[in-house]
C-alpha cells in the first residue's frame, strides 16, 4: 500500500493577448479533458520559483524571467480514479524569447520522456466540463485580470 501525500507543486503562467500556454489531458475515467499550466514537483532543498524556472526549462527547454508569486491554491481532486492533494504555487513570468508568444503551441516533453503539446488558449476553452486545473486558478486569474472575458 502507497502512503498517500500532500505533492507541493509550482505552476506558471505565461499570458498573451488573453490567452494562456496550457497542457491539456483527458482523464479517462471521468472521460473529461483538464487544461493545466506548466509546472511541477517542488524538489527538497529548492524554492518553489527555483522549481517553475527548472520545469519550464525541462519541460521547454526555455529560459524564463520576471518570475513572480500570484498566490497559492490547495487542491483536493481524483484524477484517473486515484485521489490526489497538491498545494501549488501560482506564478508569473516571461519568455526571455518575445517570439515564443507567436507560435500556436509549443512541443514539450515531461521528466519521464512524455511528450506533450502546450497551446496558447482563451477563457472560453475552459468550462465546467473541460475545467482549468487546479481548482481555484481560473477564479484567480480572473481576479488578477490575467484572463479575458
Amino acid at each position: 500500500m502507497t502512503t498517500q501525500r500532500i505533492r507541493p507543486l509550482a505552476i506558471c503562467i505565461f499570458h498573451h493577448d488573453g490567452k494562456i500556454l496550457v497542457n491539456e489531458f483527458y482523464d479517462p475515467i471521468k472521460q473529461q479533458t483538464l487544461f493545466r499550466p506548466l509546472g511541477g514537483g517542488i524538489e527538497f532543498g529548492e524554492t518553489s520559483a527555483q522549481a517553475v524556472v527548472r520545469e519550464v526549462q525541462e519541460e521547454l527547454g526555455l529560459p524564463i524571467t520576471d518570475v513572480r508569486l500570484l498566490g497559492t491554491l490547495e487542491s483536493i481532486f481524483t484524477y484517473a480514479d486515484k485521489p490526489g492533494h497538491e498545494i501549488v504555487q501560482v506564478y508569473d513570468a516571461s519568455f526571455v524569447d518575445p517570439s515564443v508568444y507567436e507560435l500556436s503551441h509549443l512541443n514539450a516533453e515531461e521528466t519521464d520522456g512524455t511528450a506533450f503539446i502546450a497551446k496558447w488558449h482563451s477563457c472560453e476553452s475552459f468550462t465546467d466540463e473541460s475545467p482549468l486545473v487546479p481548482d481555484g486558478l481560473y477564479e484567480l486569474l480572473k481576479e488578477l485580470s490575467l484572463l479575458d472575458g
